[in-house]
């Protein structure tokens, strides 16, 4: 074995596969890499949605980060037990989920709890919940500036659902949300003046909010591709969530980001259907299958095609299949990291080339 290559593990015959494995060296040094870009933790509020582990979570906050953003109740839960102190549910609940937000911000009366809205109905709701409940939560507009996903065009309309919401009892205005996640430009200068030009609206609308007296306490912007382009902008909370672990995916897209892959997947060797085709035990069920196209950068083993990917099984097409026996290990930096963390139960921790622990991914919960 070579022991300079930083994932290889020395005892990777007691790891079952497939499994998932974090550095926590490398995320550490990522943590201080997005603190460097932002020029301190002030202005950070990480999306956890990426890793899901109250571990890390953990480690944002002793290097002093304690705003974090997440997509589900589940995360939230598991960040305010991790010491996180101001949450931001990025997508607006409905049904169940809105009591359920309000009996957790009650639950935690010390965390600063918010959420995202488009709708007045849904802030009434919120606001009727958080009233039986007997707590209170910060509401974020959520603007959609381009991508088509959620939220509303800055505008009139936009105006009129911040006034509803600061007439409304146990709710208070939080600011604005705009996340900017259709932005995707390889080329740097393409993707800054793409992200300018999402952002003119959103800057536009919080003057017009300030001219009208009302309070704009913050703006909660971008993901981690546009993150150094917000980081500039003093007044911008920054949201980046991939960066913590980073992946094959966004180092292909964006190699001006610079970021350590902090996790793999360990595979092995299954069967030898044909000469050239190795099949691997690392379905869907371990590796997020979208995109579609590549699922893994293979890293003792860069020309590989993927040619079949089942529920249990990937097949790979390479003309280095000769050189491996079934029960051989392969390592590989998943494509998309984010939907393969919520694949596992539990990720297996490496430190200094052995394995030594596992963390569990707590919050991979749907809800």
């Amino acid at each position: 074995m070579n022991t300079n290559q930083w994932y290889e593990i020395e005892n990777v015959g007691e790891i079952d596969s497939p499994a998932l494995v974090v550095y926590p060296d490398r995320i550490a040094e990522n943590i201080r890499r997005m603190i460097g870009i932002a020029g301190g933790t002030e202005r950070l509020r990480l999306h956890i949605k990426t890793h899901k582990m109250s571990a890390i979570v953990r480690m944002q906050v002793a290097a002093g980060i304690d705003k974090c953003k997440c997509a589900t109740l589940a995360e939230a839960e598991m960040a305010a037990g991790a010491g996180a102190m101001d949450i931001l549910l990025a997508q607006q609940p409905v049904g169940l989920k809105i009591d359920k937000l309000a009996r957790l911000a009650a639950r935690f009366p010390d965390v600063r709890f918010s959420t995202i809205v488009d709708d007045a109905r849904i802030a009434a709701e919120l606001s009727e919940a958080c009233g039986r409940a007997g707590c209170r939560i910060e509401l974020l507009i959520d603007l959609d500036v381009g991508m088509g996903r959620s939220g509303i065009t800055p505008g009139v309309e936009t105006v009129q659902l911040y006034q509803r919401v600061i007439r409304l009892p146990n709710v208070v205005p939080g600011g604005l949300h705009a996340y900017d996640g259709q932005i995707h430009d390889r080329d740097v200068a393409a993707r800054e003046a793409a992200c300018g030009a999402a952002m003119r609206p959103v800057e536009a609308l919080r003057d017009q909010l300030l001219a009208e007296g009302l309070p704009v306490p913050r703006i909660v912007a971008g993901g981690t591709p546009t993150f150094p382009f917000h980081a500039r902008h003093p007044d911008r909370e920054c949201s980046p969530g991939t960066s913590v672990l980073w992946d094959a995916g966004y180092a292909a897209m964006f190699p001006d980001l610079d970021f350590l892959p902090a996790a793999v997947v360990i595979s092995r060797v299954i069967s030898k259907p044909g000469r050239d085709r190795l099949c691997l035990d690392l379905g869907h069920k371990a590796v997020a299958a979208d995109p579609t196209g590549t699922r893994v950068v293979w890293l003792d083993l860069p020309v590989a095609t993927v040619v079949m990917h089942s529920e249990e099984h990937l097949a790979i097409e390479t003309p280095r299949a000769a050189e491996f026996q079934t029960g051989d290990v392969l390592y590989g930096i998943p494509w998309h990291i984010c939907p393969t963390c919520a694949l596992h139960a539990e990720a297996i921790v490496a430190r200094d080339g052995r394995a030594v622990g596992t963390w569990r991914v707590d919050a991979r919960d749907r809800i």
